[in-house]
């Protein structure tokens, strides 16, 4: 069997696709991981191996491919997946970093990490079951994350004798309610993953389907994930000031850029304070350079002596986001304690964290038609809804519809450190609404 190492050796210049699986418990979403690593070639021998063994000892006589990507204890012995496991493999057409994201409504906060920097998501239906709420929770998770490319698999076709009227019934409504979210692209595959059906190879049973398999349609989506055309952001992570005979008066700020490039000569502005001043040198790996773009870590050096500390962002002076203390956002919330109008928070955004408070909580979204709750007063585990926040500083955010990387921050619990809430800066699906001043009388008032 080919090794996954030689497999990486001839694909080292094809493009790169990250994406996640999501769906309810039991829908097949680590057997289809495990038959698409299977039927690809990408399982070591000791791999499929100890897969083979697992299922003997559990008195299966087909080995279980979901045991490739279920590695905790606890998921082997309930059967589900908890956390997210990330599998890397490759053909000859493309790489892929994979994350196989939990189906249980409880480990919803898992699928928003997993799909946090996917560029395609794969959500499993059960062909006997239909959409079901958690399928529109995940699609309305992918649509806040602006995820472009959605698949959805209707698989155990096998169990509906591969009718194609089951299939078309159930890509019809997906397609309705996940279009309503402002899903761009959306591709409906009939699957098998027990059986091996359109997974990788076509299959003989449903004739009436003339689309891709799943592998397929992951080796040719459009891939554009160029940091570069984005507005150009470097947050500092941390000021270097060696102070040595060699170099007495060296200050560089070292980060990783977060979008776009940087050039030497470039005048930049620093925020929050709105310092200006010029690029003199980009260090990158020992060496100077005259450009830099993103993801790539470096060190910026400016002409002027400013104050810039960790937290601060470098922007070109004529693209630099505007700072607010007032922050319009849609967030997903993931802790088990409720997010309450008057809570005190700490908000993380890029390498900055400031204190901050929940102002308002205007609206929470109700999955079944995706209308909006006016004024809940607080959300639970797993709802997504709309927060007005106010910091104790400016910040510097981004529309997450126009930046992935610098549109989005963590609510996070002062107390011990708990992120509460996975926020996307900006108005979602939802319309923009009047912000209504809450009183603080906390003495965390700004």
């Amino acid at each position: 069997m080919t090794s996954t190492t030689e497999q990486f050796a001839d694909v080292s210049a094809t493009t790169l696709l990250r994406f996640a699986t999501a769906g309810s418990v039991d829908d097949g979403k680590s057997t289809l991981v495990g038959r698409l690593l299977h039927d690809s070639k990408s399982v070591l021998t000791d791999q499929l191996e100890a897969v083979e063994a697992a299922s003997r000892s559990r008195g299966q006589e087909a080995p279980d491919l979901a045991l490739l990507t279920d590695g905790l204890r606890a998921e082997r012995e309930q059967g589900i997946t908890i956390d997210v496991a990330y599998r890397y493999f490759a053909t000859p057409r493309r790489r892929f970093i994979l994350a196989d994201t939990p189906g249980h409504v409880q480990y919803t906060r898992n699928m928003v990490t997993g799909a946090s920097t996917a560029e395609l998501a794969v959500v499993l239906v059960d062909a006997r079951n239909g959409v079901v709420e958690q399928t529109r929770r995940h699609a309305a998770v992918a649509a806040l994350l602006r995820v472009p490319h959605v698949v959805l698999a209707v698989n155990k076709m096998d169990l509906v004798d591969y009718q194609e009227s089951v299939f078309a019934a159930i890509a019809e409504e997906f397609t309705t309610y996940a279009s309503e979210l402002g899903v761009p692209e959306i591709t409906a595959i009939p699957i098998s993953a027990l059986a091996g059906d359109n997974v990788v190879e076509p299959s003989a049973n449903m004739d009436w389907y003339g689309g891709p398999t799943v592998l397929e349609h992951l080796e040719t989506v459009p891939v554009s994930h160029d940091l570069t055309a984005c507005h150009a952001r470097f947050p500092v992570q941390y000021v270097i000031r060696p102070q040595t005979a060699e170099h007495p008066d060296y200050r560089g700020y070292a980060g990783q850029i977060a979008a776009g490039a940087f050039r030497v000569g470039e005048q930049i502005t620093v925020l929050p304070s709105g310092k200006t001043s010029t690029i003199t040198a980009i260090d990158a790996l020992g060496e100077s350079v005259d450009i830099a773009w993103a993801p790539q870590s470096v060190t910026i050096r400016l002409a002027d002596d400013i104050d810039i500390s960790r937290g601060d962002l470098l922007a070109p002076a004529g693209d630099a986001p505007a700072t607010s203390q007032d922050v319009l956002a849609t967030v997903c919330h993931v802790a088990d304690q409720p997010l309450t109008v008057g809570q005190r928070v700490l908000l993380k955004h890029t390498t900055r964290t400031v204190k901050a408070i929940v102002k308002e909580i205007p609206s929470r979204l109700t999955l079944d038609d995706l209308s909006q709750h006016p004024n809940p007063g607080q959300l639970v585990a797993n709802d997504i809804g709309q927060v007005t926040v106010r910091t104790a500083e400016p910040l510097a955010l981004d529309a997450y519809a126009d930046s992935r990387r610098t549109g989005s921050f963590l609510l996070i619990d002062p107390a011990d450190g708990t992120t509460l809430a996975a926020g996307m800066a900006g108005e979602s699906f939802a319309s923009a609404k009047a912000v209504a001043v809450v009183d603080d009388e906390e003495g965390w008032d700004f």
